[in-house]
């Protein structure tokens, strides 16, 4: 028996969640695949070690799906600001005052409430679920994988790892890096491995929530603290928070490698004095970085969204924030295909969004691959460079905090100056 629907979105994590959602109230008969479910929340219980920085763009986005409600209903934690600065030492940073290497964004510059919330991605994610579990035109199957993939000028099918077989107009990769549906349709990428890994390191700390999320420049990498909520009635006077530690592999082996009791004692010997004060860990993981960008969005009747057309250096935490962009795009042009009773896997379709989100996720990737070049190493004149960069961005607040506009999703254009500068920079591994 097919089962058939206008499209199929492979990949049921927050990006494909939305996108099925935000599909499925536009009247489209939709089937959301993935090999499992998120898991039940439990308010009690410590938060998951993956978060993310929710734009305010990608807020309105949730908000217009009508998930946002719900997210704020589990557990979500509103910054303010946000700071940036120089922690490398070298004899060159005598040159510059350190208050002038430190840059920090203020919504209330922006005329902002808040920059954004960190959000678990499971939190996310289940909110995502349960409104598309709501939605009549959203048809969940879980618990399976795709096995087979086929598509001709008719239509496309899915077989599934159980011989079910799904028949659309459109199927949608939405399954990550490693993305199946981008490998059954024969879609190519150029990926570029970085020197580091991550570590991502669950905390208590003793203190109240915090309105600000950092991050310090070493020469290895960086090091981050992003707030999370309070510890609850058994934690009195704590909260939760969530560190990102950027070195090689061999140190970040070292560190997970410790009790948790020394592991504490070296946080506070190596990130900035001003991480609060630290009483617990509960999680802690390392991953690779890449960056990945597929070589075409579409072909034929599949195209890529989120991290299965392309994946970006953590350091901003804008991988998701470009993935609900992305869904956000193709829906619009979706709607407007069907209205206009053209396919909506046509060539002119698949065309326009990849006009629409390939140069805009480059300029994103390439300003992550800049940061990450520019600040991770020991080199002089580089470092004098980005103490400099930093300097200019604290004196020029109008450029600085138009950046901060785009990066939040405020505004859909960076400033013509820094757009210009951009547009000439050679491009990076294909990108």
């Amino acid at each position: 028996m097919i089962q058939a629907f206008d499209t199929i979105v492979v990949g049921a994590g927050m990006v494909g969640a939305a996108l099925a959602l935000g599909l499925g109230q536009q009247g489209f008969n939709v089937a959301l695949v993935d090999r499992a479910s998120p898991r039940e929340f439990q308010p009690g219980a410590a938060p998951d070690i993956r978060v993310s920085a929710l734009s305010a763009g990608s807020e309105r986005y949730l908000a217009s799906l009508g998930a946002w409600p719900g997210i704020l209903a589990m557990r979500a934690t509103p910054y303010q600001r946000l700071a940036v600065w120089d922690e490398a030492s070298s004899p060159l940073r005598r040159l510059l005052p350190s208050r002038l290497t430190e840059v920090e964004f203020d919504a209330r510059r922006l005329g902002a409430s808040h920059l954004g919330h960190i959000v678990e991605n499971s939190i996310t994610q289940r909110a995502l679920w349960q409104a598309a579990e709501a939605e009549p035109g959203v048809t969940l199957i879980t618990g399976h994988s795709v096995r087979d993939l086929s598509q001709d000028h008719r239509g496309a099918r899915v077989t599934l790892d159980d011989d079910r077989t799904l028949e659309a107009q459109l199927v949608v990769g939405a399954d990550g890096a490693q993305s199946r549906i981008r490998e059954l349709a024969g879609i190519g990428v150029t990926r570029d491995q970085y020197q580091q890994q991550a570590m991502v390191i669950s905390v208590r700390y003793r203190g109240a929530v915090e309105d600000i999320t950092w991050q310090g420049f070493y020469p290895t990498g960086p090091r981050a603290f992003l707030p999370l909520r309070p510890a609850g009635d058994a934690y009195p006077g704590e909260c939760w928070g969530s560190l990102v530690w950027y070195d090689q592999p061999e140190r970040l082996a070292q560190l997970k490698a410790m009790n948790n009791a020394d592991l504490i004692a070296e946080l506070h010997r190596q990130f900035p004095e001003r991480l609060p004060e630290l009483t617990h860990i509960d999680a802690k993981a390392s991953f690779p970085i890449a960056r990945q960008h597929a070589r075409h969005y579409s072909q034929e009747r599949v195209v890529l969204v989120g991290d299965a057309a392309h994946t970006i250096n953590p350091l901003a935490g804008q991988g998701v924030n470009l993935g609900f962009q992305d869904a956000q795009c193709l829906q619009q042009l979706l709607v407007e295909a069907r209205a206009e009773q053209q396919d909506i896997a046509g060539l002119a379709l698949r065309q326009a969004y990849e006009q629409r989100r390939r140069p805009a996720n480059q300029r994103m990737m390439l300003a992550m691959d800049l940061f990450y070049h520019l600040f991770s190493n020991r080199i002089p004149p580089l470092h004098l460079a980005r103490n400099l960069g930093l300097g200019a961005a604290r004196a020029l607040p109008f450029a600085r905090n138009q950046v901060a506009r785009y990066a939040m999703g405020l505004d859909e254009q960076l400033p013509a100056p820094i757009q210009g500068i951009l547009n000439r920079l050679p491009r990076l591994g294909g990108l």
